[in-house]
């Protein structure tokens, strides 16, 4: 059984993206290289046998079925030559969005960089640094299918093997297994859909609270967490997103979307808007006018 170990968070999007992959066997006697500032993802997944590696001032023995996702801007070394016949599975990607690893509150990735630029809610990508596969098989198919995908002609291989890494992200993404989830984070997603689904009609502590059975004091805790707000808060901000958005694709009045989108008061509506983006709605939709 392996212990909890830190967590890999990346804001999306942008997804990472997928580099270039291998499968590896080593005899007795062979050592996996020493490396430093790679700039790249590492993700290394063992099938068989017993790799020994290290970054930095960590170090790992990983058997079948484990991961290892080593990071971009570290050093990392054999800790000592391979015993026995050893067979892994490797990954190199990028990201370009923003990432950091937990010991920090991943909560302050730049949300709202990241929404100004894509013009949706980000997500929090949330990898085990050090893992057992709960599916290991399922891991195994799909690098076959990238490694496989490597010897078609690149416009094939291109598509087959984006596909297949973003399978294999989501499938070791914590967020989408919940026997690895935790209580608040769970909270803070239904908070979330609770608030998606109902953001038109008035929301108040009190109807978050009876509706989640949680007193809103933890409701908050919880998502301040997860996402770095209130639940309040939350609700103005995806309510503003939603305007933005209906500023963007339709030519309703300004008062029709501000009461469309769950805000009874427009100069209201308005002065929220402007504190938040910068503009006015009317400037915000002019710029995208002729």
């Amino acid at each position: 059984m392996i212990e909890a170990s830190e967590q890999v968070y990346f804001a999306a999007p942008p997804l990472p993206y997928f580099l270039e992959c291998g499968m590896t066997h080593y005899e007795p006697g062979d050592q996996h290289p020493n490396r430093k500032q790679l700039g790249i993802f590492d993700l290394i997944i063992v099938e068989s046998g017993c790799l020994s590696i290290g970054e930095d001032d960590q170090s790992w023995h990983l058997t079948a079925n484990q991961t290892l996702l080593l990071l971009p801007d570290r050093y990392h070394y054999s800790v000592k030559p391979i015993e026995e016949a050893t067979r892994f599975y490797w990954v190199h990607f990028h990201a370009v969005g923003e990432w950091q690893q937990s010991g920090l509150d991943h909560s302050s990735l730049n949300q709202e960089a990241h929404y100004n630029r894509f013009l949706t809610s980000p997500y929090s990508l949330q990898l085990q640094k050090h893992w057992l596969l709960p599916y290991p098989e399922q891991a195994y198919h799909l690098m076959r299918t990238l490694n496989k995908a490597g010897e078609e002609r690149e416009s094939s291989a291109f598509w087959t093997q984006q596909q297949a890494f973003e399978e294999l992200l989501r499938m070791m993404d914590l967020r989408q297994n919940d026997n690895y989830t935790s209580p608040a984070v769970t909270l803070a997603e239904k908070a979330e859909a609770y608030i998606k689904k109902n953001y038109r009609t008035e929301i108040t502590s009190k109807t978050i609270s009876e509706t989640l059975n949680f007193h809103y004091n933890y409701i908050t805790r919880c998502m301040k967490q997860v996402y770095g707000m209130t639940p309040i808060d939350y609700l103005s901000k995806y309510r503003l997103e939603q305007a933005k958005l209906l500023l963007l694709k339709t030519e309703w009045p300004i008062a029709e979307i501000a009461q469309y989108v769950g805000f009874e008061n427009v100069p209201y509506f308005s002065n929220c808007f402007t504190n938040k983006i910068g503009l006015s709605p009317t400037s915000f939709r002019k710029q995208f006018t002729k």
